[in-house]
């Protein structure tokens, strides 16, 4: 008896602290797994890598708006168009024979600055053996943003994160929270800024495989109506947790 007594009052002590140490684990798993932030990437491109007469700032060739572009925009916004945006560098288009000319790593995408706090890892189509796609990543930090900007073809963005966006697209401005799809049509006026603290992902995906944008003289996110709705997606948030 008094051996069946022990082993119950110890299987009774285990139990009791069973909990605690369930707490105990779990919140030592999730210190480890919290991620880390990003660290902020690099432009691959700089001025020293222009061509004669080619203009490079943030990463990106820089030319002027045409008459031809400028008459496009006015069919389609009452936006003034500022310039138009591209990838720098010479290329050439890869054997597609290897694996390495199928299977990209993000390092070896050009990196570029659009704007305060964004990003973008670029794999433009034409570089890399695609005919008919082109596709970056972001790094979004918050409060980042690129500027708003049009694309002759449509453009998809894909948010796998649990993350608050706000957009700007057309006359509308809305709050994206991931995981989520936003189809943004040709010759749409847009732009995007991170609502969130840390930094977001975007998968950018466009039909063609070249990676071009014109940008325009207005930001969408300075207006009140823009600060209102961060500071109620922000509290919302805040909120939650």
């Amino acid at each position: 008896m008094t051996v069946r007594r022990f082993l119950g009052a110890l299987g009774a002590l285990c139990l009791a602290f069973l909990p605690l140490g369930c707490s105990r684990s779990e919140t030592k798993a999730a210190e480890v797994s919290k991620p880390a932030d990003l660290p902020e990437p690099v432009v691959s491109h700089t001025q020293a890598d222009a061509e004669p007469g080619q203009k490079i700032e943030h990463g990106e060739v820089i030319v002027g708006p045409s008459e031809a572009k400028m008459k496009l925009h006015a069919q389609h916004h009452s936006h003034k168009l500022l310039e138009t945006r591209r990838v720098p560098g010479r290329f050439n288009p890869p054997s597609m024979k290897e694996v390495k000319d199928f299977a990209l790593s993000k390092k070896d995408l050009d990196v570029i600055n659009p704007g305060p706090g964004e990003y973008v890892h670029v794999m433009e189509g034409q570089r890399h053996g695609y005919r008919n796609l082109t596709i970056g990543i972001t790094y979004t930090a918050p409060g980042g943003a690129p500027p708003m900007h049009t694309h002759e073809g449509e453009e998809s963005h894909v948010l796998t994160s649990g993350q608050k966006v706000m957009y700007a697209l057309g006359d509308q401005l809305f709050v994206a929270e991931g995981p989520y799809m936003i189809n943004i049509p040709p010759m749409t006026p847009h732009s995007f800024t991170n609502l969130d603290d840390r930094v977001a992902e975007l998968v950018v995906i466009f039909p063609t495989n070249v990676w071009e944008y014109d940008v325009l003289d207005v930001f969408p996110f300075a207006s009140e109506k823009a600060k209102a709705l961060a500071a109620e997606a922000k509290a919302a948030t805040a909120a939650s947790r």
